[in-house]
């Protein structure tokens, strides 16, 4: 699971697989039009959008955030979400669905072709389609705005590009840094407080009756329920107060920042018991999950109750990977209904 040779090497290799696996398709009568991206690896062979926008670190890092992606509510407007993509992709493409007929993916050798591509490795993207095979391409942005809750606002921002350590320095649109993925992993305070106070800065210009929340998938999910810990400790590690009041954070397959800190952090912190103990909090992992694994959420879940976080809700989903399916997003929408209170008129 974790790249134990050169970035560029393994790279080359997946690159020449994929183009076997498109090849092998185009023998079955088949078209395709196959995609390189970075999603969740060393490489962003694409980025859309110009800077948007910056926040400094500290005097050796400055974080450039790309385009900001924004869906309108369709009815009376209550909330306002900014939803955090995962590793190596954008404020708009994040998500891979694979629908299959008549062909076996297994034999034609694809890298698990449903859903994310492995945490270190290019995403196969196949956005055209034809014949036995059939992939789509569904975005963050475009998944939100089909959702039926009319009364929610969501900001899909984008990541800066930085090195990653964990891929030799090779560079990545991601929140923060990655060394490991481990539960031994060393946290980038840095760049958490940057990507947190980024997201922070994107709701702070909300209208002050709307309530206000964050979420995301997999490092976007890290980097939200971060968020929320720093609302609930009331400020960032750099010690700069945290802004915004939050009223829920939603993390898919992703895991906590601090986890093991988290409660010395929080300790006799004042006024932290009582925003821990209203802030809800769902997270969703699949069992099947091995990017970032089942047990990463599941122990988010129990240190964040731990901590004196008492409404969390914790789904998890037998036969999922590191993606998403409808069954998730309807509990989504129906946990966000409960404790938004939305009106749900379009």
């Amino acid at each position: 699971m974790f790249m134990k040779r050169g970035a560029l090497e393994e790279l080359e290799e997946n690159i020449s697989r994929v183009y076997n696996v498109k090849k092998k398709i185009q023998e079955k009568g088949c078209h395709c039009l196959i995609n390189i991206s970075g999603h969740l690896s060393g490489s962003s062979m694409s980025f859309t959008g110009p800077s948007m926008g910056s926040v400094a670190g500290t005097a050796r890092r400055a974080f450039e955030f790309g385009q900001t992606y924004v869906v309108k509510p369709k009815g009376k407007h209550q909330a306002t979400i900014v939803w955090l993509h995962g590793l190596g992709d954008n404020g708009s493409r994040s998500v891979i669905r694979v629908a299959q007929t008549c062909l076996n993916l297994s034999e034609i050798g694809a890298i698990e072709l449903q859903g994310d591509i492995g945490i270190f490795t290019p995403e196969i993207r196949v956005v055209g389609f034809e014949g036995q095979y059939a992939i789509s391409k569904l975005d963050w942005s475009n998944l939100l705005e089909t959702l039926p809750l009319p009364n929610i606002k969501w900001i899909c921002p984008t990541a800066p590009q930085r090195p990653i350590t964990l891929f030799g320095g090779f560079p990545s649109t991601a929140w923060f840094d990655v060394n490991d993925l481990s539960e031994n992993a060393i946290d980038d305070d840095e760049g958490l407080d940057a990507s947190a106070a980024y997201v922070a800065s994107l709701l702070a210009t909300e209208p002050p009756h709307i309530k206000l929340g964050v979420g995301g998938f997999s490092m976007g999910a890290a980097t939200s329920l971060y968020s929320a810990t720093c609302f609930v400790r009331g400020k960032y590690e750099n010690g700069n107060q945290y802004p915004v009041n939050l009223s829920l954070a939603v993390g898919l397959s992703g895991w906590l920042p601090w986890a093991k800190t988290l409660s010395s952090k929080l300790e006799g912190v004042e006024g932290a018991v009582s925003r821990a103990t209203s802030l809800p909090i769902l997270l969703c992992h699949g069992k099947g999950d091995d990017v970032v694994p089942y047990k990463f959420g599941d122990k988010s879940s129990q240190k964040l109750r731990s901590c004196g976080f008492q409404d969390v809700t914790f789904k998890s989903y037998t036969a999922l990977g590191h993606y998403t399916i409808p069954e998730e997003m309807d509990e989504i929408c129906a946990w966000l209904t409960s404790k938004l209170g939305l009106e749900g008129k379009s």
